[in-house]
């Protein structure tokens, strides 16, 4: 009995084993087209209106309304939400340029964006747009590949609240209707 139990047991353990899925980052398209096909639903970070997953050893550092300002291993990363467009679902069309360091257009998941990369003297703009959100970061050549990474996870887990960024774009809600109430100059005059 107790041999068919612990048979029972390995072999539940084989079937339910974990499985680890490796990220093929030997080329910045590959990474790309791995991380933006993936259907992530984590979060760990929410902002007004939206929220996103920050990966491991990147930092939150402030937010100032939809820029919010990002740190790892040296790099600053500047996230950019545009609740504005989203809203209106306004499309942007990028063109690309075979004269950057690197120029992409990306269409995963029914969600549009860009990669571009553009060398400025020693360091190399990273400018990543996808999904209403881009991030910026001015990086080394040897750090590309990791800020396209994290970037990538980023951006590929920003999720709107439709609800609130209507709320906050919706004119005439908050607008203010004014009405004079004369509470106490009735009081002083029933004293009198």
């Amino acid at each position: 009995m107790k041999v068919k139990t612990i048979l029972v047991l390995v072999f539940m353990l084989f079937i339910t084993g974990c499985t680890v899925v490796r990220i093929d980052t030997s080329t910045i398209d590959n990474t790309i087209n791995v991380v933006l096909s993936k259907k992530n639903t984590l979060y760990n970070r929410v902002g007004k209106g939206y929220k996103y997953y920050i990966p491991r050893g990147v930092s939150y550092i402030d937010t100032n309304e939809f820029n919010e300002k990002l740190y790892s291993n040296g790099v600053y990363y500047y996230l950019y939400i545009d609740a504005v467009s989203y809203f209106h679902k306004k499309q942007y069309e990028y063109k690309e340029d075979s004269s950057l360091f690197y120029s992409k257009k990306i269409e995963k998941n029914d969600k549009k964006g860009y990669l571009q990369i553009t060398e400025e003297k020693d360091k190399y703009l990273v400018e990543f747009m996808y999904n209403y959100a881009k991030i910026e970061a001015l990086v080394d050549k040897d750090k590309i590949e990791e800020v396209v990474l994290n970037s990538s996870y980023i951006l590929s887990t920003v999720k709107f609240n439709d609800n609130v960024i209507k709320l906050m774009l919706d004119e005439e809600f908050f607008t203010n209707k004014e009405e004079k109430y004369e509470v106490f100059d009735q009081a002083v005059s029933e004293n009198k």
